[in-house]
């Protein structure tokens, strides 16, 4: 097995932690101790990263009500801004990266790039933004529209505003801090200057009225599935998030971003890709497949796992019988390659049949069930395969607990260090700097 080492990050959100399990947290984390203990633990483990996942909306779609979101709790709703939690975090850790998520369709330009300075100055360069454009009607109808722009729309208006954050960022050069006591001089104001930015969709004067971040801008995430999407990350994402079936397709997934990034002017290895993954570990692997089957058994999974692909997709899976095939192929403005990996047209299965298959979830790039030892080395030869660069660790139901986060920081990633692919200190910089590492 090759040892070239790959990234960890964990994807989560400032939800209800695991509530109602048999190891529960209790789900009363609204103060954040929760999530700051989490990424202390995968500080220690060298994690690259947490990401925090976000929605403007309480989802609707399954049902046409707020009720199952409301009433499962973990993964939907209620749910906290991730932003004031990644700075908690950023102040109680100081090598993990901290991404939060936020919408083009919520923060006016100016604001976000301010927000992200802010908080990258306060994180010492360890902050990213993960960029979404939000793929919900309710969402949208939560910020004054009738309804979700269409999708091509919403790339069209996401490339202008990246363009105008982006000059925002540069409209004070790195040295313009001067700190000259003797001429009484704290900024000099030859160094920054207005963008004037008139676009189609945006306009601005600038300049930001906070001091340069020590990167420049945040580190960069986003998720493009489809061509618009893969397009649009290969041309400013520094970490690519992706869902693939299996690792030839993960391989394939990589090649086009790497090429995309190429035809952009990019050098092709500055732009890494974590791909989804969420490992079932026991001492032993039956013991795993046993936790495997009894997830699945539940009979609230169903449940949770069927409106949260209707959250993500903006589809309602409760009109659909559970033990038919779907008869059509389904289409959506919100999420479309989620729901092409989901649905599986044409496979024949049934809508029960293709919940198990997912294990519920959206986040199956490859199965991983088994002890720490097995899942450590299907994880090294998966990325021998595919080429690198990483993986996002999560759940099916984006739930959490303190048993869980053991597994991976005190089983697992050991497991991934005595074989060389994970590290075991980070470099010093930022966030940006760790992933180029290698």
């Amino acid at each position: 097995m090759s040892a070239k080492p790959f990234h960890l990050g964990w994807f989560t959100n400032f939800t209800t932690d695991e509530w109602n399990g048999v190891f529960a947290n209790g789900g009363l984390p609204w103060d954040g101790k929760f999530y700051v203990e989490m990424a202390q633990a995968l500080e220690r483990a060298c994690f690259d990263l947490i990401m925090l996942e976000d929605k403007l909306a309480i989802p609707e779609a399954y049902g046409g009500s707020m009720e199952i979101s409301l009433k499962h709790g973990t993964g939907f709703s209620p749910k906290h801004d991730p932003v004031p939690l990644a700075t908690l975090i950023a102040g109680a850790t100081s090598k993990l990266g901290v991404v939060a998520t936020m919408s083009t369709l919520a923060y006016p330009p100016f604001m976000l790039a301010r927000l992200c300075s802010t908080v990258d100055s306060i994180a010492g360069g360890r902050f990213g933004w993960n960029i979404v454009t939000s793929a919900e009607n309710a969402a949208a109808q939560n910020f004054g529209m009738d309804q979700l722009p269409p999708k091509a729309l919403r790339y069209e208006m996401a490339h202008e505003y990246l363009d105008l954050v982006n000059q925002l960022f540069e409209s004070w050069d790195e040295n313009a801090i001067v700190r000259d006591r003797e001429r009484g001089i704290y900024a000099d104001y030859t160094k920054v200057r207005t963008i004037d930015f008139k676009g189609k969709y945006f306009k601005c004067r600038g300049p930001l009225n906070t001091v340069r971040s020590p990167q420049g801008r945040p580190t960069m995430l986003q998720a493009g599935g489809s061509p618009a999407g893969r397009d649009f990350a290969s041309k400013y994402a520094d970490c690519v998030i992706a869902v693939a079936a299996g690792p030839a397709a993960m391989k394939a997934f990589r090649d086009d971003i790497r090429a995309r990034a190429e035809a952009h002017g990019r050098d092709p290895d500055s732009v890494k890709i974590l791909y989804l993954v969420a490992p079932v570990l026991g001492e032993t692997e039956a013991e795993a497949q046993a936790k495997q089957a009894r997830q699945i058994a539940d009979p609230l999974f169903l449940e949770q796992c069927l409106a949260l692909i209707a959250a993500i997709t903006d589809i309602d899976f409760k009109k659909f019988p559970l033990d038919e095939p779907l008869k059509e192929r389904l289409v959506t403005n919100g999420e479309q390659t989620s729901l092409d990996m989901f649905q599986k047209w044409g496979s024949g299965k049934t809508l029960r049949e293709l919940v198990v298959e997912a294990s519920g979830g959206l986040v199956a790039s490859v199965e991983l069930i088994g002890t720490p030892d097995q899942v450590a080395d299907k994880m090294g030869e998966t990325m021998e395969e595919v080429g690198g660069d990483g993986f996002l660790i999560t759940t099916h139901t984006n739930s959490v607990n303190r048993r869980l986060i053991a597994e991976v920081c005190d089983g697992l990633v050991p497991a991934l260090q005595r074989r060389g692919l994970t590290r075991t200190k980070y470099v010093d910089g930022t966030l940006r700097d760790n992933l180029l590492a290698f």
